[in-house]
């Protein structure tokens, strides 16, 4: 399952995206109005069915393909001209979003359609990571093709509402002629000429995003060998890692800055602190190995002298 099928599963009520910052100050706003753009959609899952039925309702003449025909149904009753093949779907318009299930299937449709991407616009909305981006721009740029990668940080029930917005990396001249068509799925922010700078981008957010759901799911995990509805600690967890995410902007202040003294919690101090999360896990029969992790990290950490600095000089152990 594709990283962007498991974000599919979290409600927009409590999805990273519903509460987080609005997209940056390059982002597009989505206009009353646009020029209709011919564009073609190939992949129908979830996710990709919801960008087509965007681009129609946005008033766009759209062109669908998935491989299993009868997908195209439900928007071929909105409006939408299906194609039998992917290289007809490509054929039909200049602008071509390409939604699949990953990157290998992403690479197999284009294989197949070759010198068929000349002159065309591909737009990769397809979950995967800055090595494959890079790798798939340059196929597109040796047969004569422009190429944009893109990181949707929504689930498919909030395309084209407020919260929804898509980071784009690549050629930045396609970004810009087809902007306002972007807008019609949410806001669009353009993340530099690299492309596979999205992708870094996407999976930065939803590195955030599963590491808070594990932790909820642990906490949960523990309550309830004690017979302790999830329900019930629902509502403190919300309150309390809502209130710790706030601290966000001051990590990252330490991280860009170089400077990790602390005064509120030391790694000396967590140090001490998670082998009682170790054992609190063993005893009550659930397993600890979040915590190993984390008691390896924080052990190192000290070792090397940063017994006085907060959690953001974790950041620095990360690295190979």
């Amino acid at each position: 399952m594709s990283a962007r099928a498991a974000l599919s599963a979290v409600p927009a009520s409590v999805s990273p995206t519903s509460t987080s910052p609005a997209p940056s100050p390059a982002a597009s706003a989505t206009p009353a109005s646009s020029p209709a753009v011919s564009v073609s959609v190939l992949g129908l899952g979830m996710m990709g069915t919801a960008l087509a039925s965007a681009l129609l309702a946005a008033g766009h003449p759209v062109t669908v393909w998935n491989r299993t025909r009868a997908r195209t149904g439900p928007l071929v009753a909105q409006g939408a001209l299906p194609a039998g093949t992917a290289a007809e779907a490509v054929a039909a318009s200049d602008l071509v979003i390409l939604c699949l299930l990953d990157n290998g299937n992403v690479q197999e449709v284009l294989d197949a359609i070759g010198d068929g991407a000349a002159g065309r616009t591909l737009v990769n909305l397809t979950n995967g990571t800055p090595r494959q981006a890079r790798a798939l721009a340059a196929w597109a740029a040796g047969r004569g093709a422009r190429y944009l990668d893109g990181g949707i940080m929504a689930v498919p029930q909030m395309i084209a509402g407020p919260a929804a917005y898509v980071f784009y990396s690549g050629d930045e001249d396609a970004f810009r002629e087809y902007e306002p068509v972007f807008a019609a799925l949410g806001g669009a922010t353009f993340t530099g000429a690299d492309a596979g700078l999205a992708s870094l981008y996407d999976i930065a957010l939803l590195t955030g995003m599963y590491g808070m759901t594990i932790g909820v799911l642990q906490a949960f995990a523990l309550a309830r060998t004690e017979n302790i509805p999830a329900t019930e600690l629902a509502g403190p967890l919300t309150e309390w890692v809502g209130t710790m995410l706030r601290g966000a902007p001051l990590w990252a202040g330490a991280i860009d800055s170089g400077e990790h003294l602390t005064d509120v919690s030391s790694l000396a101090v967590n140090r001490a602190a998670v082998p009682n999360f170790v054992e609190a896990f063993r005893d009550q029969g659930l397993d600890p190995v979040f915590f190993e992790q984390l008691q390896e990290l924080l052990e190192r950490a000290v070792e090397r002298g940063h017994g006085a600095d907060g959690l953001s000089r974790l950041v620095d152990l990360l690295r190979k």
